[in-house]
């Protein structure tokens, strides 16, 4: 199974643009398995988000462009650069605030909200240097729930990226078992799948039970989003969660 995603489907605003997948594939439920939000973010230097909270998400700051001040009420002040994520697993409370620096680029990039394993979780802030901001043409594997990567969802969640920049065809990754769905998300540049089906910025796909061949046109910058529908995942988050509920 291969299902599109377009843009036709998000929300949001000239800052920050919402994907609920399952809003888009036409579920009760605005999101898909443990996968609960993706949201693509655009703001200027400057740009200040006020101390907030969050309650059982798990939220990636997969930031590509600009440079932001984080400040939580774990008391934890830290930088979050494109070589420099963060993931928050937010637990029973969580607060925090977003400063992007006055002489910061352009902040663009994703905010991504993961459904935990289970509810009331310890809350917990994970930040981890990459060795590069991108990993041409080769998968790279940035969180999964178990320590093979320092970033660790709480649920049976990976996320891989990579940017192709030249004109062979890829593959998904060979993931770590059987009967999992992929959802891949065409953050920059333009991409095609299997010859025929395009997806330009902001556009996703997603696949079950398929192989596919990825190639572009010109260059392009991939999320891959790996979820196990069947484990065991929290769906009442306060932006993870199934808003349709609310």
């Amino acid at each position: 199974m291969i299902t599109k995603i377009d843009n036709s489907t998000k929300q949001g605003s000239a800052h920050i643009q919402i994907l609920y997948p399952g809003i888009a594939l036409n579920l009760k439920d605005t999101g898909f398995s443990t996968i609960g939000r993706i949201d693509q973010a655009h703001f200027q230097p400057g740009s200040f988000v006020p101390m907030h909270p969050h309650i059982n998400d798990d939220i990636l700051s997969y930031f590509r462009s600009g440079k932001v001040k984080h400040t939580d009420s774990e008391g934890f002040t830290e930088f979050i650069e494109p070589t420099r994520l963060m993931l928050i697993k937010a637990g029973k409370k969580f607060y925090h605030e977003e400063k992007i620096l006055d002489d910061s680029e352009v902040l663009e990039g994703l905010q991504i909200f993961i459904r935990p394993a289970k509810k009331d979780l310890k809350p917990e802030v994970i930040f981890h240097e990459l060795e590069s901001v991108h990993s041409e043409n080769k998968w790279r594997l940035i969180a999964s729930p178990t320590t093979e990567t320092p970033l660790q969802f709480s649920s049976q969640t990976w996320l891989y990226d990579m940017k192709i920049t030249n004109s062979e065809t890829f593959s998904l990754p060979k993931l770590v078992k059987e009967n999992l769905t992929c959802l891949l998300y065409n953050f920059q540049g333009s991409t095609v799948v299997n010859g025929n089906i395009n997806l330009a910025k902001g556009e996703s796909i997603l696949i079950k039970d398929e192989d596919v061949s990825i190639t572009t046109t010109d260059f392009s910058e991939l999320v891959l989003f790996v979820t196990d529908e069947n484990s065991e995942y929290f769906s009442g988050g306060m932006y993870s969660g199934n808003q349709v509920l609310r």
